[in-house]
């Protein structure tokens, strides 16, 4: 009798299809997240009771741990010791590692260096598993080739910045959610002391995303550190350009004896931007620059094979704008050079990721 009731009744019919039509929505956006397909997808979810985080966090940790602590333990302990190496030889890429926090005297930078600040900005792909235990470890023999003093990543999952953690112990890590996937920045202790961080929620994502914000002192210098990684998907412009206009919002109104600084995974289209615009007294780095040719597009898929797609692809979706601090006596942070990096392949035959990182470097004036 209930039966018919529920049928027969046109109130209830709605929220039928309505579930229908959520449940389609998150395994869509869980198949486009994950690389996955809808069956895959579905079956994480309805385990999970359709809960986004928790079924790509499963999705992600089934096989993550292993690869990570398989790869990194035992050969840590059977590594020969640096000082057996030959002169010659490099030691293997294996030893790479950031626990060194103070540079030998030799490579010291020198006074006028100490003053210039270097960020990189890369969405280090998380979500595709394939050899990322690998990839892991091919960003963090770049980050000891740039010793960045401040680093924005995005695409984190969670046993990836563990591995960070582990390696990098001269950072300081901010993350910017702590289930499925999430951004992140890494401080540089020894130049960057963080005074508070925060994350502001995008109101309509459908993707998860949101604002990781970090007011920091740089040699006396306040600066205002941002990172995010925009909708993704030429069909979410709409949502895009409004976390645009948030991020805009918030570099905009910070004081002015503060230099705004964000760089992140924008997936912008230049379109996308003038419809937004940005504030006066905001540049994109890249433009300020002169638009260098070399390190125009961040995601290229003819140039790097990580991903199999049909068409060539070429997009400056990673961007990097500054605000500089327009207030009496303090430092004016100005751009001064920018490059891609990342541009290696791996020993496993795969790039750090299915984008460049992008590596700037800013003088006080």
């Amino acid at each position: 009798h209930n039966n018919t009731m529920a049928s027969s009744s046109d109130s209830d019919k709605p929220s039928v299809s309505n579930l229908e039509e959520n449940r389609t929505r998150l395994c869509d956006e869980f198949a486009a997240v994950a690389g996955t397909d809808g069956s895959v997808a579905q079956c994480y979810l309805a385990e999970n009771k359709w809960d986004m985080e928790r079924a790509l966090n499963s999705f992600f940790e089934a096989d993550m741990e292993t690869v990570f602590e398989v790869e990194d333990s035992p050969k840590r302990e059977i590594s020969p010791k640096p000082k057996r190496h030959k002169a010659e030889e490099k030691p293997p890429r294996d030893c790479i590692d950031l626990t060194e926090d103070s540079p030998a005297p030799s490579n010291k930078p020198s006074e006028e260096d100490d003053s210039k600040l270097s960020v990189v900005s890369w969405n280090v792909d998380g979500l595709d598993t394939d050899n990322l235990a690998e990839r892991a470890r091919g960003l963090c023999s770049y980050l000891v080739l740039y010793t960045p003093d401040v680093v924005f990543l995005q695409e984190l999952i969670p046993p990836y910045i563990q591995y960070l953690k582990k390696r990098a112990v001269s950072y300081l890590f901010i993350e910017g959610g702590e289930a499925g996937y999430f951004t992140g920045m890494m401080l540089k202790r020894s130049r960057i002391k963080l005074l508070e961080s925060e994350t502001v929620t995008y109101p309509t994502t459908q993707m998860m995303r949101n604002l990781l914000v970090a007011q920091v002192d740089f040699k006396g210098q306040r600066l205002c550190l941002m990172t995010s990684h925009l909708e993704s998907c030429k069909g979410h412009a709409a949502e895009r350009m409004k976390q645009l206009q948030v991020v805009m919002q918030r570099m905009r109104e910070a004081p002015d004896n503060v230099t705004v600084l964000f760089g992140g995974d924008t997936n912008l289209r230049d379109t996308e931007v003038a419809k937004v615009g940005l504030p006066s007294g905001v540049c994109d780095i890249w433009e300020r620059l002169g638009k260098p040719e070399h390190c125009r597009y961040t995601w290229d898929t003819k140039a790097n094979n990580n991903k199999t797609v049909p068409f060539v692809s070429r997009c400056r979706f990673d961007r990097v704008y500054l605000r500089p601090a327009t207030g009496d006596g303090v430092p004016h942070l100005a751009p001064e050079h920018m490059a891609l990096v990342g541009l290696e392949k791996l020993d496993c035959g795969r790039y750090t990721s299915d984008h460049w990182g992008i590596y700037c470097s800013f003088s006080a004036r």
